[in-house]
């Protein structure tokens, strides 16, 4: 069974950060114009300029490498089954980098001084939040769907239990000593 939601929900959040990152180093408009898009509103900052190269740069290279993170989670969705440990521990490390990354934007949008970027910064947490959710939710019932039977299994054992307790007390109450010749217990 391929997981259509988590590779949907990779796929997306790859495409959201590269395009947060060629925002940010397209020349024109940078690091405003990469947290207006988020939906901050940038007025003035108080120590660096945000157009400039040293922050620029950083910036960019964690939005990329989060972006290559999530779709490496999304080709591994493709290339391997619902069961495959694989596909988890990348698109958690994906989820860490990009919950690290918004951190660091709020860190430094604080220290700038820009307005209403915690709230932003906060909606966006929220929504990675909720795509990790569902991306458990929707491994954990293909791994649960992959292996039928456990259910069946734990009823056939309670039953033969019950059936072995049964004829237990059965042989006590007649007075059968059943597998012991002795009588004892």
């Amino acid at each position: 069974m391929r997981h259509v939601l988590t590779s949907f929900l990779a796929l997306h959040w790859a495409i959201v950060f590269a395009l947060l990152a060629l925002i940010c180093i397209d020349g024109n408009r940078g690091v405003a114009a990469a947290l207006g898009v988020l939906g901050a509103t940038i007025e003035g900052t108080r120590f660096i300029d945000l157009d400039n190269v040293i922050v620029v740069a950083p910036l960019a290279i964690a939005l990329l490498v989060v972006a290559v993170l999530f779709f490496w989670a999304f080709v591994e969705t493709l290339i391997n089954d619902a069961t495959s440990e694989g596909a988890d521990s990348v698109a958690r490390i994906a989820f860490i980098s990009a919950s690290g990354v918004l951190s660091l934007i709020v860190i430094g949008g604080a220290a700038q001084g820009i307005n209403g970027l915690f709230m932003v910064v906060a909606v966006q947490l929220a929504a990675l939040l909720a795509s990790y959710v569902a991306m458990l939710a929707e491994r954990r019932s293909a791994v649960a769907a992959a292996a039928p039977g456990e259910g069946e299994i734990h009823a056939v054992a309670h039953g033969m239990a019950k059936a072995a307790a049964h004829n237990s007390l059965l042989s006590l109450i007649s007075g059968r000593t059943g597998s012991n010749p002795k009588g004892g217990r």
